[in-house]
């Protein structure tokens, strides 16, 4: 009798785990790869993203959203883990967080330990030694990552020259059915996508599935039909596409990546200023647009597939990217930078209505938009949030939308910590009466540089040749930068060693094209470095910054008193 009792007591038990694993939301997570906010949902009237635009519709949209250094691995090793580059100590692609600097738990390690299934498919970690090889399983996915076959592909040369001769070209424009296999990276990940949400589907456990999407990374490798919907002749030059006279050359990035493609060594461009052709930077322009919306329908697909399968209404979908990338600002071209075209991202979230809120009939929640069609859908949401956030809030925010505990906060030093956050919770941002804009809320962005002017190694210096550190701050009104003296050997900054400064007034000058760092005067300039050096060594370089910033905008706004 008790054996009868005891399988009875196991069976129930067992039904009401179920139960409260089907209560509890999936996530669909969707990460780009060098994706600015050219998107209609951020007020791009060129592009063409209706699939994009439509999940924003249904969405919270940050638009002040900044990734933590502008390149892939540090950025994306940021972002899932929720620690900061100086924390992971990963500003180059050759080393592995866990063995170089700690044992965190990343975003997908926290919800496989909560019962979730977690999987991840096409480039959500950085490849290689970044990632250990393995993209970090099986620590953070139930299954081994997925990787498109024809991604191989992609570093050789495939791109039909006008000698009609392939290449390894930035501009590559292809037929698919010329492809290997007759497809593309981005198309085999959204197949491999949709077959992982159907067996989910119909599993019925709790699910993070990650996508990662490779374009619009270069080179251009994408269906040449896309190019039709961005015309040449319409296509414009970037609005400031020379390098502003008040930029420090060491904030300059050379994009030396962009000059060893075979169709950009045929322009001759002199090193490191020498500007791209304006033929040329139109059709990069044209292709970068064109990879967005080849992007957009990858989206289409696999958020279409999501509403099909009937899990719109139990999945938190996450859209961002890792960075920008700059199309001609400043004279620049890729990522690499503190500005805000390479650190500045889209971020959203779409959090799904309780299930008492839909009925039978409710309409179709993702529906493909066909990007070829006339028929666009504009961008219309009442759920906008214009503060400045970062993506190391990522992690804490979509554990408490998914009903998890919530990391706790990192303390300063959190080497040993495992699992902490050195981001925010954004769901207090998600209410809708919160319209009114924190001045004092900040980002803060890093890169390094090998030496005070740019070299051929400036763009992503190894660790052993870093030299400086540019630490950016940004808030709603400025971007001010600092390019501190840095020791490779033991990560440590000197706070007292400021080779460069730069401070940009976005209302008057978005762009950041004018920098009036050294429009102060020089005494005003010495107390400022004098308060930072005084201060005790546990303080961080953030709250330096931020404190000096403080000094410097109230400067600003006495004297702007005084001269009225």
């Amino acid at each position: 009798m008790y054996i009868t009792f005891h399988k009875c007591f196991i069976v129930v038990l067992h039904a009401l785990v179920v139960v409260a694993r089907q209560d509890r939301r999936n996530v669909l997570f969707i990460v780009a790869d060098d994706l600015r906010t050219s998107l209609g949902c951020y007020g791009d009237v060129t592009v063409k993203s209706p699939n994009i635009d439509q999940l924003a519709s249904k969405s919270h949209v940050f638009l002040n959203a900044f990734a933590q250094q502008a390149v892939c691995a540090p950025s994306r090793t940021s972002m899932l883990t929720s620690r900061r580059p100086d924390t992971t100590r990963l500003y180059d692609f050759k080393s592995y967080w866990r063995v170089h600097s700690g044992n965190y738990t990343t975003l997908p390690q926290y919800f496989k330990s909560q019962g979730y299934v977690t999987m991840s498919v096409g480039k959500v970690f950085h490849p290689g030694i970044a990632s250990n090889h393995t993209d970090d399983y099986p620590y953070s996915w139930s299954i081994p990552a997925y990787h498109p076959s024809s991604f191989r592909f992609e570093k050789e040369k495939m791109c039909k020259g006008e000698d009609g001769r392939l290449h390894a070209n930035l501009l590559c424009a292809v037929n698919v059915t010329e492809q290997p296999g007759g497809t593309l990276p981005d198309m085999e990940s959204g197949d491999e996508a949709v077959r992982l949400l159907k067996t989910q589907a119909s599993d019925g456990n709790p699910f993070f599935l990650a996508v990662g999407f490779h374009k619009p990374h270069i080179p251009f490798r994408i269906p040449q039909e896309y190019l039709h919907l961005y015309p040449i002749e319409h296509m414009t030059l970037a609005p400031d596409p020379n390098v502003p006279k008040s930029l420090p050359p060491v904030a300059y990035n050379p994009w030396t990546d962009i000059r060893k493609r075979d169709d950009v060594q045929k322009l001759n461009i002199s090193f490191p200023y020498g500007p791209v052709p304006k033929d040329f930077q139109l059709r990069i322009r044209q292709h970068y647009y064109a990879a967005v919306s080849y992007v957009d329908a990858q989206v289409g697909r696999l958020l279409s597939a999501l509403d099909t399968l009937g899990l719109a209404q139990s999945t938190i979908v996450v859209f961002t990217s890792d960075h920008g990338w700059s199309l001609g600002e400043h004279g620049e071209w890729a990522k690499y930078s503190n500005f805000d075209v390479a650190t500045r991202v889209p971020l959203i979230f779409y959090v799904p209505e309780p299930p008492a809120s839909y009925s039978v009939l409710k309409e179709s929640t993702f529906p493909f938009v066909d990007v070829f069609s006339p028929s666009e859908v504009i961008f219309k949401t009442d759920q906008i949030v214009e503060n400045v956030v970062e993506l190391v809030a990522i992690f804490p925010t979509v554990s408490h939308l998914a009903g998890l505990k919530t990391p706790p906060p990192c303390p300063e030093m959190s080497f040993k910590e495992e699992l902490c956050t050195e981001g925010r919770n954004l769901a207090h941002e998600f209410k809708p009466k919160k319209k009114k804009i924190n001045e004092e809320a900040v980002s803060f962005s890093q890169y390094p540089r090998p030496a005070d002017t740019p070299q051929e190694n400036s763009d992503l210096p190894d660790l052993k040749d870093i030299k400086v550190m540019g630490y950016s701050l940004r808030t709603y009104d400025y971007r001010f930068t600092l390019w501190l003296g840095f020791d490779p050997k033991t990560y440590q900054v000197n706070v007292s060693d400021v080779h460069a400064g730069e401070l940009y007034m976005l209302v008057d000058d978005p762009g950041e094209d004018n920098n009036v760092y050294d429009d102060f005067e020089q005494h005003s300039m010495m107390m400022i470095r004098t308060k930072m050096k005084n201060m005790p060594p546990t303080v961080s370089v953030q709250t330096r910054m931020n404190l000096q910033l403080l000094y410097l905008t109230a400067g600003m706004k006495i004297n702007a008193r005084e001269a009225q």
